[in-house]
């Protein structure tokens, strides 16, 4: 039963908010050489106990309307199979999400209290965003930019609960990690069309169409290296942050691959696991980055 929740919770893309709390902690780190151990434990805490919730209930609601029974699972996309298999049940599934969105939601009440309202117009959006997730937000096309906002949302955060301060570093810094989380979801998208499109899903790859989704994945690793070679060159970042170039061969064998398979959903596969590899590559040569500045 253990392993069925993981299964469901997906532990693999948990990383992408243990690297985004850890890219918020490691620019306080840069800026002021102090990290309040506790503050980051109930922070990193906080996220992945959201980050669980926004899974359970896409599953949930996935499998309600059919999208989950209607696509081919891979380890990639396609959901965690759990509910379609029948190892959990629906209500079990949507407890759990709610157990969880109230568990990072008390956590987030506790830093509103201690940080004040900057924290707290960020828990607002995280806890109604979480639980529309699945019904409004995929309907109306915004699930890459949701995940963008919250990549950024969760670093901001992270780094104000330490500094009360919000500046140009963090944002951009924010902005970087939210861009690689919101590439994962576009490329696991791409076996996912078919489906999402019949039950009413709305994604950046059913918009412009697999073909020039295929084409435009370079806009994401424009962003990511483009705000990092800007920000070094303004002195926002540190020199050591351009160790995240060294990615970029990684980025260019999944677009190659892309160009030819967005079809194949088996070639898909290794596709969907080396972009997941490369973000979280990049993500965590962020940290590095500014770790050894």
């Amino acid at each position: 039963m253990i392993s069925a929740w993981f299964r469901v919770i997906r532990i693999r893309f948990l990383l992408a908010s243990v690297i985004a709390v850890s890219v918020g902690l490691a620019i306080t780190w840069w800026h002021s050489s102090n990290v309040t151990v506790f503050d980051a434990i109930l922070t990193m805490a906080g996220v992945l106990a959201l980050h669980a919730s926004v899974d359970l209930f896409n599953d949930y609601w996935d499998f309600k309307r059919g999208i989950d029974t209607a696509t081919k699972r891979t380890k990639m996309s396609g959901g965690s199979g759990v509910l379609p298999e029948g190892i959990l049940k629906p209500r079990q599934v949507y407890a759990g999400g709610i157990i969880f969105l109230v568990i990072g939601t008390i956590i987030g009440v506790y830093f509103v209290i201690t940080d004040g309202i900057i924290i707290g117009i960020i828990l607002a959006f995280a806890v109604v965003s979480i639980y529309f997730y699945s019904t409004k937000i995929v309907n109306w096309g915004l699930a890459e930019v949701f995940v963008s906002i919250k990549g950024t949302l969760i670093v901001i955060g992270t780094y104000f609960i330490q500094t009360s301060q919000i500046n140009e570093s963090i944002i951009f810094g924010g902005i970087v990690i939210g861009v690689l989380s919101s590439l994962v979801l576009f490329i696991t998208s791409f076996p996912d069309h078919d489906a999402d499109k019949a039950k009413g899903r709305k994604t950046l790859v059913i918009g412009i169409g697999k073909k020039r989704a295929s084409i435009i994945i370079w806009v994401f690793p424009a962003i990511v290296y483009g705000i990092t070679i800007s920000t070094v060159i303004a002195q926002i970042f540190p020199v050591a942050c351009l160790i995240i170039i060294a990615t970029f061969p990684l980025i260019i064998i999944s677009y190659k691959k892309l160009k030819f398979d967005y079809n194949d959903i088996n070639r898909l596969i290794p596709i969907m696991s080396s972009t997941l590899v490369y973000s979280r590559i990049t993500g965590a040569l962020f940290v590095v980055g500014f770790l050894l500045s």
